[in-house]
């Protein structure tokens, strides 16, 4: 019978397990640029693109909402 996630082997908890969401994306992100040597410099360009669009795509979705 195979044992589950929940046996022994279980991870010890993590501040961030109670963390807010907003909190735990941004540990992952930086996690991912940096385990992928991304320049800081051009992370921070992509991060600005992607902070416009999501703005954007807020002020649709407030319009849509409002209309």
């Amino acid at each position: 019978m195979p044992h589950s996630h929940d046996d022994e082997h279980a991870q010890p908890a993590s501040p961030l397990d109670n963390a807010p969401e907003d909190v735990k994306l941004a540990v992952d992100l930086i996690y991912l640029l940096e385990s992928n040597e991304i320049d800081p410099r051009t992370a921070l360009s992509a991060l600005a693109m992607v902070k416009a669009d999501l703005e954007r795509k807020i002020a649709q979705t407030s319009t849509q909402e409002q209309g």
